[in-house]
């Protein structure tokens, strides 16, 4: 067994991604970053974790929605550090713009269920075989806070629906690999925005943010030191679970007062 795993995280130039890339390479592993526009940002971030590490990175450009793309990247990253043993699916589109279903186009439907379903099945089945072969892996998809519940989600119906198909995905995928020394879980990161994706939990406890419970906003290491965790070699009795790092909040609003504001 590899004394140094190889962990290629999609969408990994900024946000949770970043911190999640961060904290792997702090525990040893290898990196594979992963970046659609962000160039610059991604180089840094190799320089960074290579100089303050001493482990290995790549930085590759791909967009997950395109299938060549996604090829393109697994064949790199293998090519650059060896086998891929973790894979941590963070990358994910999403429009932020509140619209209604009916409000979609065919083309923005389409980009929502590759991006967040189709993309992340069509990548773990690229690095299953290697993981097989090895005896060991760790996958991690992302989701949203509920998502277990297949809760309604008002303005979000294509992104909700992607995700919730994704959970069953997990928990299948975890069944059908665990005699493989294979993990699959997901994680539902909580409402943590802008620079906070990116912060320690030290720096966010400075911080107060009054709709959560916990009475501080969530910050990136809340949800990297959680996909770490699950990465573990001890961590083998752990699949097919799905992760709520939320502080106790419940990311989607009444949806009776999300309506009743649509309707103002």
């Amino acid at each position: 067994m590899k004394a140094r795993k190889v962990a290629l995280i999609t969408g990994s130039a900024r946000g949770l991604g970043k911190r999640t890339a961060l904290t792997l390479a702090a525990g040893g592993c290898d990196i594979g970053l992963n970046y659609r526009h962000s160039a610059e940002e991604a180089q840094q971030l190799r320089r960074e974790i290579e100089e303050t590490y001493g482990v290995r990175c790549v930085a590759v450009q791909a967009d997950i929605c395109r299938p060549d793309d996604l090829s393109r990247l697994a064949e790199e990253t293998v090519r650059q550090l060896g086998d891929i043993d973790i894979l941590v699916n963070n990358a994910g589109p999403f429009i932020h713009e509140r619209r209604l279903f009916a409000d979609y186009s065919p083309e923005e439907i389409r980009y929502l269920l590759s991006g967040n379903l189709g993309s992340v099945i069509e990548l773990d089945a690229l690095v299953l075989p290697a993981m097989r072969r090895n005896g060991w892996g760790r996958i991690i998809h992302f989701g949203f806070g509920r998502a277990a519940e297949s809760p309604a989600w008002v303005h979000r119906a294509v992104y909700a629906a992607a995700k919730v198909g994704l959970v069953s995905f997990t928990k299948t995928l975890a069944v059908e690999e665990a005699r493989n020394g294979i993990t699959v879980n997901m994680i539902c990161p909580g409402d943590i925005k802008g620079d906070n994706k990116e912060k320690l939990i030290r720096e966010a406890e400075l911080l107060r943010d009054e709709l959560s419970p916990r009475g501080r906003p969530g910050s990136g290491e809340d949800v990297a030191r959680v996909i770490a965790f699950l990465c573990q070699q001890e961590s083998d009795f752990i699949t097919g679970n799905i992760f709520d790092v939320s502080g106790g909040l419940d990311p989607i609003r009444s949806l009776s007062g999300g309506m009743q504001r649509r309707a103002d």
